[in-house]
């Protein structure tokens, strides 16, 4: 075979024999030597390696996922991810305030919303003083729920606030202290 050692063309050769995967190859290995990189060879086929045992010679699931370097889906690598970071209660905060209509139902979400997170305790705002009366009244039901749906000790507490007051200030400039009240007859 006409062919030189870097699969490329030669005076008289055919087109048709060219391997352009084995051209690419050694262009990037001269570009790599170039570079100073060198490259080591594989040791060969069980050297240095444990004699396999029956279970480990088995062609089954487990010989597949054993050593650690097969591919695993995207959902187990975040899992163990936040899992070694210690991030298991900030992600379940942030499932509560993702998942809020989910675990309350509608019709409550619908009126209250949360707020914030602070340690263990969920900050709520309701949007009338009936809904934030009858929020507290749902708190030991919800933190159950809780409870079972993320797991002990994420959410231990919920302070339900009322509606927002109103803020009277007009303008850029304010008068510090009551200021006057003669507006009001």
């Amino acid at each position: 075979m006409n062919r030189d050692k870097d699969g490329g063309l030669q005076p008289g050769r055919d087109p048709d024999e060219i391997d352009a995967a084995q051209a690419a190859l050694n262009r990037m290995r001269e570009a790599a030597a170039a570079r100073g990189e060198i490259r080591r060879k594989a040791p060969p086929a069980g050297a240095g390696q444990k004699p396999r045992t029956a279970a480990q010679g088995t062609r089954g699931f487990s010989q597949f996922h054993s050593t650690g370097r097969d591919p695993l889906g995207l959902g187990k690598v975040v899992g163990r991810l936040v899992a070694e970071r210690g991030w298991t209660s900030p992600v379940a905060v942030g499932s509560v305030m993702a998942e809020w209509p989910a675990l309350v139902g509608p019709e409550i979400a619908a009126h209250c919303t949360p707020e914030s997170f602070t340690d263990t305790t969920l900050h709520v705002r309701c949007d009338s003083t009936a809904w934030a009366t009858q929020l507290r009244l749902l708190s030991m039901s919800l933190l159950e729920k809780f409870r079972t749906e993320l797991g002990d000790g994420v959410v231990t507490s919920i302070q339900v606030l009322g509606p927002a007051a109103p803020n009277w200030r007009k303008g850029g400039r304010t008068v510090n202290g009551r200021g006057p009240r003669d507006t009001y007859g």
